[in-house]
């Protein structure tokens, strides 16, 4: 509140006041007609020449607003002081007109200072009479102006304290503003900067928390009750019990000065009288728990972290903040409100708000970076201690100290992470990291690995925990769900999610590089641990888990890493914006999508390929035999890539799945303990990932994917697997390796036509790529049905029936 004018001469005494100010009155009095210069400017002219009279021009803190990728639909209103400035023209004449009867009326007649009223002023408070101000409109610019445009607390105690060396500023200050501005440029930018109380700052935010109109339409009574207010928003306040009758009397007065000065009719004057003061206000919210749906909360405070993160608006955190909350920027955002409302109602199909399971949708356009929507079956807003609605936390350290979870209320980062949400373990949808650095060393998708029950191995993991081998401390990963067995390539690998394909290939890649991969794919490795592993080569070499997805990670950063797949190999920074412009329409060219090349257009077309299988489509190149999620590419009725993951104990459980325009990715975790006792299933989580993404592309027309163009990197260096039927184990051996394979030994017999204890036949056979695995069938002698001859087309990978994982 700006505080009125009171005893501005006490110290009437000090030695400025004496040698500027009574010379200045003694003029004044004797010469009225020389407003502030000539003599009076003499009396004074060797102290008040040492005083600075050039005003720092500076726009006072305007609202920013945030919107929708529409442009139109407004999300959010960002500001310190709720304020956005309007051209006099935009202001009704009413306004003007009442302004200058409440605060100056002699405005359009002095220089910057009212000499007059400065000696009516000192005599009057020098006699003990009431107290008087003599501060014109222009002085109380400057002085607001004065208090915008500081750089420390104490400026701003410096421009605004009742001492009479802050008026002396004042007035020379005032007097080289009248000679650089015109009386219309003052008025406009007075009632652009002028406080009116209940959070409004300018007429045109007064006119809007007021009235809920333009500042242009204000009426002759409405005018008034504003421009009494500027004297003491607080006293003043016609909302309040104790300032109703004085916000009453004072626009009385207000009105009577305006007849006075033949502003308004008398006639008018009794019409406003009789008109009534609103009690109830509009008070426009701020930030992102004032947003006008709340599930665009959580988009909302993505932003919000986003734009304090940019360098652009500021080197520290202070500043950027101020940035957005004074400097009257439209942000139109990439926020597509009809797929965010979508994602929510999917969100929430299944489980409520206040379950302790967080399910997270975040869905990225490929190509741009751009965020389409984060959904939860959360409610954005802080939770009141008064009356919690949150349930005391389900990590029993947190319950023993009285903290409470997350639901339903909560405000935390759960789809980006921050602060104390380092993000969560998304299992298996990490293997596509593997899968892509495999393809960078040039080990294409029909690489073969006979992938058994379990894999033995050169991993070292704590001497006979439940992952070694027993006996030993080599990691021997198990397949989840069942004993998948068999030579398995990438298509059917990824498509079955079989952990004694992927951990063996990691090896062969080394792990290191995978982690490489998944850092030029945008995971963030905030946990202390994952960053100390993932940040020296030498400790990632040996993180043979890594594939199996146990390090934290956002559903925002695995949404955007699967969309490098779908962008060709470019990934492109996740951002909020499509548009920035300053309060002049000038765009700002921060928040663009910025792609850089994470792997080669054929390496990330290749990785597609093979991530279709798991969701039920078909790829161009290899066969999918089996799927995790095999029903959503029938659902979603488009070309769909993707993967699904969970972690030991069913901890968590994810599904990621892309078209060629969105990509979501859905976790359901226990947001406030990871280690809790609840096993997730996907009956939860799958649908509202599918059908979000089927929603989203309702009407869109279909288009497929990219086909991988590099054999090398597909189907590899195809060789002719040696017919070795009716040999012996051995020399059947011998001729596969011969021929670049790596034979080994299926267990058990076959019925064959060949003498008992000899091959059988292979498995494949036909063609299989150079080095691949290939199993030996021994035969039972007892007949059978007479083996597919060699040259057959051989299937790409194992028999094994599909998995969950």
């Amino acid at each position: 509140m700006r505080r009125r004018d009171h005893n501005i001469f006490a110290n009437a005494t000090s030695l400025l006041i004496c040698g500027l100010l009574a010379g200045v009155v003694v003029a004044a009095a004797a010469f009225p007609a020389v407003a502030m210069s000539g003599l009076a400017a003499k009396a004074g002219s060797d102290t008040f020449a040492q005083l600075p009279s050039t005003l720092k021009t500076a726009t006072a803190p305007q609202v920013s607003r945030v919107y929708a990728s529409d442009g139109k639909t407004q999300i959010a209103a960002m500001y310190d002081e709720f304020r956005s400035d309007v051209r006099l023209k935009d202001i009704a004449q009413n306004m003007q007109d009442a302004i200058v009867a409440a605060e100056d009326h002699q405005f359009f007649k002095h220089k910057g200072v009212d000499v007059k009223g400065v000696a009516r002023a000192f005599v009057n408070n020098n006699t003990g009479k009431s107290q008087q101000g003599a501060s014109t409109l222009t002085m109380q610019y400057v002085r607001m102006s004065l208090a915008y445009t500081a750089t420390s607390p104490q400026e701003v105690v410096d421009a605004t304290k009742d001492t009479p060396k802050r008026k002396v500023n004042e007035m020379k200050y005032a007097l080289q503003v009248e000679k650089e501005m015109t009386k219309q440029q003052i008025l406009e930018r007075y009632l652009n900067t002028a406080p009116f109380g209940s959070g409004a700052y300018g007429i045109a935010a007064a006119s809007q928390v007021y009235f809920g109109k333009r500042a242009s339409k204000l009426t002759v009574a409405e005018s008034a009750l504003l421009a009494g207010m500027v004297k003491a928003p607080s006293a003043f306040d016609p909302t309040t019990k104790t300032g109703y009758p004085q916000a009453k009397d004072r626009r009385t007065w207000v009105l009577g000065n305006m007849r006075d000065m033949a502003y308004i009719t008398p006639k008018e004057y009794t019409d406003a009288i009789a008109t009534k003061i609103p009690t109830n206000i509009k008070r426009v919210g701020n930030g992102c728990t004032s947003v006008r749906t709340n599930s665009w909360g959580f988009f909302c405070d993505y932003f919000y972290r986003w734009w304090n993160s940019q360098p652009a608006f500021g080197v520290n955190n202070y500043d950027r903040e101020r940035q957005l909350k004074s400097g009257g920027y439209r942000i139109v955002t990439s926020l597509d409100t009809k797929a965010q409302d979508q994602a929510r109602k999917r969100a929430t199909e299944k489980i409520r708000d206040t379950n302790q399971n967080a399910v997270l949708l975040a869905g990225i356009q490929p190509g741009t970076g751009q965020v389409k929507f984060l959904a939860a079956n959360r409610k954005f807003k802080l939770d009141d201690p008064a009356k919690p609605q949150n349930k005391l936390s389900s990590d029993p350290k947190k319950k023993k100290k009285g903290l409470r979870g997350s639901a339903p209320n909560t405000v935390n980062p759960l789809f980006s992470g921050g602060g104390d949400i380092t993000g969560y373990q998304g299992g298996s949808v990490f293997k596509m990291f593997t899968m892509v650095a495999a393809l960078e060393k040039g080990m294409p998708l029909g690489t073969t690995i006979n992938a058994g029950p379990v894999a033995k191995t050169n991993y070292i993991v704590q001497y006979g925990s439940p992952a070694a081998c027993p006996g030993t401390n080599k990691y021997c990963p198990k397949n989840a769900g069942g004993a998948d067995a068999g030579p398995t390539n990438m298509w059917t690998g990824f498509g079955t999610s079989r952990n004694t394909f992927f951990v063996p290939l990691e090896e062969r890649v080394g792990a290191e590089n995978v982690v490489d991969v998944a850092k030029r794919f945008g995971v963030q490795f905030r946990a202390a641990n994952d960053a100390r592993l993932a940040n020296n080569k030498e400790y990632a070499h040996d993180w043979g888990a890594f594939t199996l997805g146990v390090s934290s990670s956002t559903p925002l950063e695995m949404a955007n890493a699967y969309a490098t797949l779908a962008g060709d190999g470019m990934y492109c920074e996740p951002t909020p914006v499509q548009e920035i412009k300053t309060q002049r329409g000038q765009k700002i060219d921060v928040g663009k999508p910025h792609c850089t090349r994470a792997t080669s257009a054929e390496v990330a077309r290749s990785a597609l390929d093979a991530a279709r299988c798991p969701v039920g489509d078909q790829s161009y190149l290899g066969r999918c035999k089996g799927a995790t999620a095999g029903n959503v590419r029938r659902d979603v009725g488009h070309p769909v890539f993707g993967k699904s993951g969970t972690t030991d104990s069913a901890k968590t459980a994810s599904l990621i799945v892309g078209t060629t325009s969105i990509v979501v990715a859905g976790y359901e975790v226990n947001p406030d303990w990871a280690n809790h006792n609840d096993r997730i299933s996907h009956d939860v989580i799958n649908p509202a990932v599918y059908k979000t993404v089927a929603d989203y592309m309702k009407g869109k027309p279909s288009k497929g994917f990219k086909k991988p163009g590099n054999k090398k990197l597909t189907v590899g260096d195809q060789r002719r697997v040696p017919n070795v039927e009716c040999s012996s184990i051995g020399e059947a051996k011998s001729r596969l390796a011969g021929a670049d394979f790596d034979p080994y030994v299926v267990g058990g017999q076959v019925d064959s036509k060949c003498p008992a204890g000899t091959a059988a036949g292979t498995n494949p056979s036909g063609q299989s790529i150079k080095g691949s695995p290939i199993g030996i069938e021994v035969s039972n002698g007892k007949g059978g049905v007479t083996l597919p001859p060699n040259g057959g087309p051989a299937p790409p990978g194992g028999q094994n029936p599909p998995r969950r994982n």
